[in-house]
């Protein structure tokens, strides 16, 4: 801690202390988070050091920037940059009962999947989402903060801290003692969006039992008529009790009423490298950690899901993703039977047969390619209308 200077603390919940500082050698401000680590072993010290640097390793224009972390007294301390605009809890609340516009609303909404993207798509859980952990820059960017914090916390004692700390954006699946995973992050997410909406907790109750009720029945008070059908429809969609209904983030960011949204807040360049990168490289051998999942091919469908995130996913083959997955079929190898000369009717219709499904395969790739060469040409037409060549 030699190396800042103490402000203030800004903040204090399950996971420990947050205290504003400023560097001796930048004179910038930064956050540090304290938390206590004298409760874990050796074993989970190490894990907590491996989980951080993959955090310090994270660089993305909507989420926090780790610069560094430390340990002193027994305490760990992460250091991360300051948010001058404070986190959404705070703006929500300042609305006094006012409702934001639809359009803020999903320029928000889109920052946050965008930042939860980019963690998912590298095998990493956030494990607690919500509007106490989103920021806002001074221009009014959101960011994500705080994620893995919750994964570095892995003794009992504090993960049941966390759950304690931030009851209302508990997953049904998690009230039922089940694993997080992904999807989780996705239920919180729509708890965020909710509380954008009604300035409110989707589940609340008088107590913890009635709260765990409301959530595994999914019992929300609807959102106002005022915002649009598709929000109101994405909503439903996020808050589905099984977990594997919901949708990813990447599939959220696909739709129409979101996906035109995302060329405001990335480059060019961030958006080929969050969108692009794991079509256009080969899939990775099994035992190998799966590469991101490619947003726009929708054909691409996760089979078999580990229990938890994060454990390497088998995935189809682009090639077997043209067909639906209910109507493939494993190609039929015809052999020749060596019991005699063969009818000649019979050898004719086996040709044809023979020709016809290679026809069909063929049509179905050229298909498929057609289908991935408007898909880029749209959205270069996109990226050129807002960030236009300079003449």
């Amino acid at each position: 801690m030699d190396k800042y200077e103490k402000v203030r603390k800004i903040g204090e919940g399950s996971f420990g202390k947050a205290i504003l500082v400023k560097s001796r050698e930048d004179g910038k401000q930064y956050v540090i988070k304290e938390i206590g680590i004298s409760r874990m072993s050796s074993k989970e010290r190490q894990e907590s050091r491996k989980e951080v640097a993959v955090l310090a390793n994270m660089s993305h224009p909507n989420i926090v920037q780790y610069k560094e972390s430390f340990e002193e007294c027994g305490c760990l301390y992460i250091v991360m940059d300051y948010c001058e605009g404070g986190d959404l809890f705070k703006t929500i609340n300042s609305q006094k009962g006012v409702q934001f516009p639809e359009e803020q609303i999903l320029d928000w909404l889109v920052q946050i999947c965008l930042a939860l993207k980019h963690v998912h798509d590298r095998k990493i859980l956030h494990r607690d989402i919500k509007s106490q952990n989103i920021f806002l820059t001074k221009d009014g960017t959101i960011q994500l903060g705080d994620f893995g914090i919750a994964r570095v916390l892995n003794s009992t004692v504090e993960l049941a801290r966390t759950c304690i700390g931030t009851p209302y954006y508990l997953s049904p699946e998690i009230c039922e003692n089940k694993p997080y995973n992904n999807k989780s992050d996705v239920w919180a997410l729509g708890c965020v969006l909710y509380e954008m909406c009604t300035l409110k907790h989707a589940f609340e109750a008088g107590n913890m039992k009635n709260l765990v009720l409301k959530i595994i029945r999914g019992s929300y008070p609807p959102v106002s008529i005022h915002y649009s059908q598709d929000l109101r429809s994405l909503m439903g969609q996020l808050f589905r009790r099984n977990p594997r209904e919901r949708p990813s983030v990447s599939s959220i960011l696909d739709k129409p009423f979101l996906s035109h949204r995302i060329f405001r807040f990335l480059t060019p360049e961030i958006i080929a490298q969050e969108f692009s990168h794991s079509f256009l490289h080969k899939q990775p051998k099994a035992g190998v950690a799966q590469a991101a999942s490619v947003s726009f091919l929708p054909s691409l469908k996760i089979t078999k899901p580990a229990a938890k995130y994060g454990v390497p996913l088998n995935v189809r083959k682009a090639s077997d993703a043209a067909m639906k997955p209910a109507e493939w079929k494993p190609a039929v190898k015809h052999k020749m039977v060596s019991t005699g000369r063969e009818p000649e009717g019979a050898r004719k219709k086996r040709m044809e047969l023979i020709e016809k499904e290679r026809k069909q395969r063929e049509q179905m790739f050229l298909l498929k390619a057609g289908q991935m060469k408007r898909y880029e040409r749209e959205k270069v037409s996109q990226i050129e209308c807002y960030f236009p060549r300079a003449s």
